[in-house]
């Protein structure tokens, strides 16, 4: 029942960002598909996960690896391959991003090697050199919201968060931050 309300709950999210994916135009002049050019590339990653989001719980959890990104579709997508270690074990995932010529806008869809499943895909653009994309996802039995960071964009570094709001997006508790520095 559980797996059948995830289902549910994704097929009406799909819906709603093709129906407003397509409706919704981005002000003329305005076009994101490089927007994460500075993304691709080998990375060494530093992650500080919160395995227990919107529990209370401050027990963060430590890990070290690399981000390898590579361009697909001619820069209108891109593949992201993260493999990690930390005292609580290893942790491999895969992310893809996908940009919409026609809303001007970004998706980013994120599986884990443990799950093998696709998550719901987090839409949204880049505007002042910071880029919000937003879900919505079903955690522990409760629908929360879901927002996607990326920021302090340089050269050879940026930053990546995550955070979960079950009030509507009144308040975000941030559960996952990762720091990228270039792999020379």
């Amino acid at each position: 029942m559980k797996q059948l309300r995830k289902i549910w709950m994704a097929s009406i999210l799909l819906t709603l960002v093709a129906h407003y994916g397509h409706a919704q135009q981005a002000p003329a002049g305005r076009d994101g598909q490089h927007d994460f050019d500075f993304h691709f590339g080998k990375w060494k990653t530093h992650i500080q996960r919160l395995p227990h989001p919107l529990s209370g719980s401050t027990a963060w959890v430590k890990m070290e690896g690399t981000v390898v990104v590579r361009t697909i579709w001619d820069g209108r997508g891109n593949l992201e391959e993260i493999e990690a270690d930390g005292a609580d074990g290893h942790f491999e995932g895969t992310t893809l991003f996908l940009y919409n010529p026609g809303s001007h806008q970004w998706s980013q869809t994120f599986a884990s090697s443990a799950s093998g499943v696709l998550g719901a895909p987090e839409i949204g653009e880049f505007k002042n050199g910071r880029g919000e994309v937003y879900s919505q996802e079903v955690y522990n039995g409760r629908t929360v919201l879901v927002r996607g960071t990326w920021s302090e964009i340089k050269a050879d570094s940026h930053r990546f968060e995550q955070a979960y709001s079950d009030d509507g997006g009144k308040t975000w508790e941030t559960n996952f931050i990762a720091n990228l520095e270039r792999d020379k």
